[in-house]
Order: C-alpha cells, then sequence, then structure tokens
C-alpha cells in the first residue's frame, strides 16, 4: 500500500470515530430536560435485553442519576472528542507532518489502557484492537521517520 492511501485509510477511520462520538454528543443534547432512565429502560426492550440482568441494570440504574448537568458535561466531552479525531482526520487526509506525529501520540496513549484490558480480559476483541492500534502507532512513526529521511540530505 502506497504511504497516502495508509494516511487516507487511517484518515477515514478516524474521521469516522469522530462522526459516531459527534452524533451520540447531539444525542446527548437531545435528552436533556427528558427522563433518561425511562429512555434507557425503553433502549434495554427495544434491544430484547432483560432489564433485571447485571449490564442492562447497572445501565438503567446510572441513567437514572444523570441530571442535566451531567448530560451538558458528558455531551461537551463528546464534541471536544470528535472535534480532536475530526482534525487529526484532516491532517491524515492533507498529509500533514503534524496529523501524523498526532495520529502516533494519541494512539500511543490508549496503549497501555488497550494491553491491561487484554491481561484482565484476554479475548478476540482486545486482542484485535491492541493490535490494530499497535498498527496505526508503528505506520505513523514510519511515516514520519520516512519524512523526515527525505528531508535530511545525504
Amino acid at each position: 500500500m502506497h504511504l497516502a492511501q495508509g494516511l487516507r485509510t487511517v484518515a477515514v477511520l478516524e474521521a469516522a470515530k469522530g462522526a459516531v462520538v459527534l452524533l451520540t454528543g447531539f444525542g446527548l443534547f437531545a435528552l436533556l430536560h427528558q427522563d433518561v432512565q425511562r429512555f434507557a429502560e425503553a433502549l434495554v426492550r427495544h434491544a430484547h435485553l432483560n432489564p433485571a440482568s447485571h449490564t442492562p441494570r447497572v445501565f438503567i440504574d446510572y441513567a437514572g442519576r444523570l441530571d442535566d448537568a451531567r448530560l451538558m458535561q458528558l455531551a461537551a466531552a463528546a464534541l471536544a472528542y470528535s472535534a480532536v479525531r475530526l482534525v487529526e482526520a484532516y491532517g491524515l487526509w492533507h498529509g500533514r507532518a503534524w496529523g501524523e506525529a498526532f495520529a502516533a501520540l494519541s494512539g500511543a496513549i490508549y496503549l497501555p489502557f488497550e494491553l491491561d484490558e487484554l491481561l484482565r480480559r484476554p479475548g478476540l476483541l482486545s486482542i484485535g484492537l491492541l493490535a490494530l492500534n499497535l498498527a496505526i502507532v508503528a505506520f505513523m512513526v514510519y511515516s514520519l521517520r520516512r519524512r523526515r529521511a527525505v528531508r535530511r540530505p545525504p
């Protein structure tokens, strides 16, 4: 795969993450002044989950404790996160060195957490996410080193 293609592939991945979180943030804004617990209960029913089982119960209970101030905080955090992902995607799409460095750093930040998750709960998903993130970080470092080598006089 050509280097520019790889950068654009990662840019699309980051833009998709940013878009999903942006939509989530807007969804949280839409829940302001609503009965969030009732919404969570309806969501659990719609997903055909047993509301008495552990995970759905925790979700419903947490939703019941969300007030408008907390919803605003969560929505603001989601919007900030999506802005970071979209800026990163822009930098990568346009082949900017700062985008590559930013992608390497932001990916590397998650590695200890993903490794901890793999050690606590080994599984295909945790292995896959760690491997994907390691590959992206390695690719960004490779791209930055290649860029630096091209600029360096012989």
